[in-house]
């Protein structure tokens, strides 16, 4: 799907020089959760999935404090974690990005409330945008007990406040591996900005980051290729 998306949309920059809107994605102004984990000292990790894997990897790796942020797979198994399988949609994978960060510098709930309000609309039932199917749905992968606490906590609130508009369809699966997708796709938004599918999908969530959130958007990203992660 995304594949033909990229090419259609290069054909017709050729022919028609085509000018795309400055923006296909929409924030949500949101509150901050309620229920946070305490600051403290060393790393974690979160895999989130929210859609296509370049975009969710491009937000996260402009959050102060994250360490790395890793595009791959997560939900299904090691034999499937190929781009070209999960792209089939029969795979239990979704397209994931594995957040390592600094619980000292930036919080859990902080992450959540970019992944919700920035990074993805959690109200689209497996599909974001113009990318359909399971791979694409919005999913917590919690590593621990506390990450999936606070997530739910925080979907509750949401929800309650009705600030979507719509229910948050966000599932929280534990107990899943998470494997690094192809090194193609690592730092895709950094690497390609003018690629038609990252300027009309994935850089106005950076933009909208910055907006949003002044005060963790970090301007040199947390690239795989200088994290060696």
């Amino acid at each position: 799907m995304k594949t033909s998306l990229i090419l259609a949309g290069m054909a017709a920059l050729a022919a028609l020089a085509f000018v795309w809107p400055t923006s296909a994605e929409t924030a949500h102004e949101i509150p901050a959760p309620a229920v946070d984990s305490p600051a403290s000292a060393g790393t974690q990790t979160l895999v989130l999935a929210g859609g296509c894997f370049w975009g969710v990897q491009g937000v996260f790796q402009h959050v102060a404090g994250v360490t790395s942020a890793v595009s791959g797979y997560a939900g299904g198994e090691q034999s499937t974690a190929h781009y070209e399988m999960v792209g089939s949609g029969r795979t239990g994978h979704a397209e994931s990005v594995k957040i390592t960060y600094d619980r000292a510098k930036v919080s859990l709930g902080t992450l959540l409330q970019v992944y919700f309000s920035v990074a993805h609309d959690p109200t689209e039932l497996n599909r974001q945008g113009p990318d359909v199917g399971t791979q694409y749905r919005s999913t917590i992968f919690a590593t621990t007990d506390e990450q999936a606490k606070v997530a739910q906590a925080y979907i509750d609130q949401l929800d309650a406040t009705k600030v979507f508009g719509r229910k948050i369809v966000t599932t929280i699966e534990r107990g899943r591996v998470f494997y690094p997708a192809e090194g193609y796709h690592q730092d895709y938004l950094t690497l390609h900005p003018s690629q038609p599918y990252i300027v009309f999908n994935d850089l106005p969530k950076v933009e909208n980051l910055k907006r949003l959130f002044p005060a963790v958007y970090r301007a040199e990203p947390a690239l795989v290729s200088k994290t060696g992660s």
